[in-house]
């Protein structure tokens, strides 16, 4: 019997251990079921400061203790702790590199009180992806794939065709590397470059109008650059706006470029067996899912009416999620038959808009300014409706959330939010969600105005809720494209 491919899944952030968006859902979820396809999968990210022995105990590996790691003109030591994440029935191995000076302190890229990038990100990160390489050599693993997450790992693809390209070690690895957000690039001062000690002749490669750029060095050498959807991946090379100033390099690398959808945990967010929620409940027991609008509403302290629909919201609070369209109409909002309830944290501008509103209008705009997993099944639960209005959006998982839970989206026709939202069309009774196409905020209130009037229908409304909740967006059809792919590029 063939010997399962192996696969280095290397991320900078992973749920439970490590997040801050996203990226760490999808890395904590991604590698699990590609490893209940029969893949041998193990994960590697930082040992952070946060990471202690949570959620599974982490365990010191004694033979890859004061590995060198080679940064500019110093040796770092890196040391590997093990541990797993644990699913139903099985459980994937997590490496997590650790150096007390680089990674033991509060936060992963930014000071939590400053809210300042950390001045030595550059040095962190370049650690991060040669520690990664010499770590495998020193365990023995040779992994058929290194899967690659954003700029934080990056360098690793430039790494292995410069540096380790005469390594026996390295001549059947394969690097893959998904774009989560292109608009962060690891972009660091000209003289960061000699500290990645990759050749004077990459300089070229890795220079982006005048400045190391991280992105740019993985985008060039990766085997494979993978877009968290097809919508994105086109998007991303082909116009300005999406391409963040990359777009003549991903055009190309057109031909090596796939966009694959995320997927969502079902198994965590799931209305049926839901614990976090006060009332489960089915698409054959949607009734019930009043008893958890009703829950949302008193903890919020906010009047409860059948007829009035809640509007979910839970995110980054950034100009990118469309919170400036959002406040050039607030009091507009106020005004229609809606209530508003936001779970989220972010810029001071939109934390005092939300404040203000709240005590302006406290029976329409209930506002939780801080991180809870709790609150956010409740609200996907207890919403009628979820708002995305992003600028752009590579992928995005709360629509999908949203969708499972029969609680309909709006969202702007942008990345992973058209490509997984289908436009609601009331004569026929299709459709999962309703899109608007300007980034404009007049086109926002009348896709919200439009949405509220469709909630009055309570038929169409529950064919609605049963096309949203029949949808398939579990990771295992994301995860399977992504093995295809792995086994093209090992032919």
């Amino acid at each position: 019997m063939a010997k399962p491919i192996q696969v280095l899944f290397i991320s900078s952030e992973v749920e439970p251990f490590a997040k801050t968006g996203g990226l760490a859902d999808v890395s904590g979820a991604l590698p699990h079921t590609i490893y209940n396809l029969g893949l041998e999968v193990r994960i590697m990210l930082p040992r952070y400061g946060s990471i202690k022995n949570s959620p599974s105990k982490l365990h010191d590996m004694i033979r890859l203790q004061g590995i060198d790691v080679p940064v500019g003109d110093k040796i770092l030591k890196a040391n590997v702790k093990s541990s797993f994440i644990l699913g139903t029935f099985t459980k994937v191995q997590v490496y997590l590199l650790d150096n007390p000076d680089l990674f033991g302190r509060p936060g992963l890229y930014v000071h939590p009180d400053s809210k300042k990038a950390f001045p030595d990100n550059d040095v962190r990160f370049i650690f991060f992806c040669r520690g990664v390489l010499e770590m495998l050599k020193k365990m023995g693993w040779q992994p058929d794939i290194i899967h690659c997450n954003d700029w934080h790992t990056a360098l690793i693809p430039a790494y292995l065709k410069t540096l380790y390209k005469d390594d026996k070690f390295y001549k059947n690895t394969k690097s893959v590397l998904t774009i989560h957000n292109l608009a962060y690039q690891g972009d660091f001062p000209k003289t960061s470059f000699a500290k990645t000690l990759l050749p004077p002749e990459l300089e070229e490669d890795v220079l982006h109008n005048g400045r190391t750029n991280f992105l740019k060095a993985g985008l060039l050498h990766a085997d494979v650059i993978t877009a968290v959807s097809t919508k994105y991946a086109e998007e991303i090379r082909t116009t300005e706006e999406y391409g963040c100033g990359l777009q003549s390099v991903l055009q190309k690398r057109k031909r090596h470029l796939v966009g694959i959808t995320n997927g969502m945990d079902v198994e965590k967010w799931n209305p049926e067996t839901d614990e976090l929620i006060p009332q489960q409940y089915s698409l054959k027991k949607i009734e019930l899912k009043l008893e958890n609008k009703k829950a949302l509403l008193a903890r919020m302290k906010m009047p409860f009416k059948e007829s009035t629909p809640v509007i979910g919201i839970i995110s980054r609070l950034a100009d990118q999620k469309g919170f400036d369209l959002i406040g050039e109409i607030i009091d507009k909002l106020a005004k229609l038959n809606a209530q508003f309830v936001l779970l989220g944290v972010g810029e001071k501008k939109y934390h005092a808009l939300f404040e203000k509103a709240a005590k302006k209008y406290p029976e329409k705009f209930g506002v939780c300014l801080r991180f809870d997993q709790e609150l956010a099944h409740w609200i996907e639960a207890g919403s009628d409706m979820f708002l995305m209005p992003s600028r752009y959006e590579p992928c995005g998982l709360n629509q999908l959330y949203s969708m499972k839970y029969g609680t309909i989206p709006i969202v702007r026709a942008t990345g992973g939010l058209d490509e997984t939202v289908e436009q609601v069309e009331p004569a026929k009774g299709t459709g999962t969600g309703f899109k608007f196409e300007e980034y404009d905020s007049k086109a926002l209130l009348s896709v919200i105005q439009h949405a509220i009037q469709q909630f009055g229908n309570q038929a169409l409304w529950r064919k609605i809720q049963k096309n949203a909740m029949s949808k398939d967006f579990s990771w295992e059809a994301s995860a399977k494209k992504y093995i295809n792919l792995y086994k093209k590029l090992l032919q």
